[in-house]
């Protein structure tokens, strides 16, 4: 009789494991490569700090993004910033020292592109750009220096997220703006701009497959680009631009997708999500989805920018449930709506 039940656990325990309800890894860190949507205060210092600053979100006690509400969900402790520093104007308290924390693994930056070191907010940039003078250090770099930290591999145990690919869109709008006003034929530079959102995407899903993936990560979560042509900062221009930066990010979205083909990692479709939060906003709870929460002019908001919005510096009446905080960056209500939509689908492939 013991022996009998001794087999009809082992085919019990069988028949779960086959079924995936054994299957839930115990993950022990979080590791999260990426842009300002993932930035946990890279930028957190100098006058930024003093602002009441460091996130790109409606900053306070509540000013989570999506990285940070994940955490919680593994049982992990708050992520923190794996770099902090800023490059830019000392007169305005923008020049503050490079500081890296080894044991900090949320890498994620403020103007961070694909590959190129010189994003939106990097003082080689000019401008505007250099008064604030964000690091930008590429996501393929990020992931060499976490590499580099834990003797060139993962362990295997950890969740890694990563979302990129914002930044490059608003570089190659900027570069195409730029080929038009100097002449150039706005036909070619559209072309070039979605070429080279094709690129990034395809050199994205490289990264994760061999830098990644092949460097022994087990759980990695992939988020295509959202729809950036629904942001505020997008209605803001025609529609003819509008629907040159949804090429961009589908054509970007797509290589990415391709690349990462035969690999198993768990790939949430934002791009789908962010249209539907557009078209039906109340579904999600949002009762703005047009115009940022955050008060952004001059006097209210010295950089323009959520990374210094708070309490003190919102639009009239209440904005707890906008969806975006500036331009481009959610606020944490739309932070929350995001970690949902991964959380369903971490529990979905059932990692969580």
């Amino acid at each position: 009789m013991r022996q009998f039940k001794f087999a009809a656990a082992l085919l019990a325990a069988a028949f779960l494991a086959s079924c995936g309800g054994n299957s839930k890894p115990q993950i022990t860190s979080l590791v999260s490569f990426g842009d300002s949507l993932s930035d946990v205060g890279t930028y957190a210092v100098g006058t930024v700090a003093q602002l009441g600053g460091g996130k790109y979100t409606i900053n306070g006690p509540d000013g989570k993004n999506w990285i940070e509400l994940m955490a919680p969900k593994f049982g992990l402790s708050a992520p923190c910033a794996a770099q902090t520093g800023l490059d830019g104007d000392p007169t305005q308290g923008f020049s503050v020292a490079v500081t890296n924390f080894t044991n900090c693994t949320a890498y994620g930056q403020g103007g961070a592109r694909v590959t190129n070191p010189v994003g939106p907010g990097n003082k080689l940039l000019g401008g505007a750009n250099a008064v604030l003078g964000q690091l930008t250090v590429p996501v393929v770099t990020q992931i060499q220096t976490h590499l580099a930290r834990k003797g060139g591999s993962f362990s295997g145990s950890e969740i890694v997220f990563v979302l990129a690919g914002g930044n490059d869109v608003f570089i190659q709008l900027a570069t195409l703006n730029a080929t038009i006003a100097a002449g150039g034929d706005p036909n070619a530079a559209s072309t070039a701009a979605v070429t080279a959102m094709g690129t990034a995407g395809a050199e994205l899903a490289g990264y994760i497959k061999t830098q990644i993936v092949g460097k022994g990560a087990k759980y990695v979560t992939v988020m295509n680009l959202p729809d950036v042509s629904k942001t505020p900062f997008a209605l803001a221009e025609s529609a003819q631009t509008q629907a040159l930066i949804n090429t961009m990010v589908t054509t970007f979205n797509a290589q990415l997708q391709q690349g990462l083909s035969g690999l198993d990692v768990l790939y949430v479709d934002a791009y789908t999500a962010s249209r539907d939060e557009s078209a039906n906003p109340t579904k999600y709870g949002f009762t703005n989805v047009t115009s940022p929460a955050c008060d952004l002019s001059p006097q209210k908001n010295p950089l323009g920018s959520s990374l210094v919005c708070t309490r003190n510096n919102l639009v009239a009446g209440s904005v707890d449930n906008y969806e975006f905080a500036d331009g481009v960056h959610p606020t944490p209500f739309g932070y929350r709506v995001f970690a949902d939509l991964v959380t369903t689908e971490l529990v979905k492939k059932g990692w969580l």
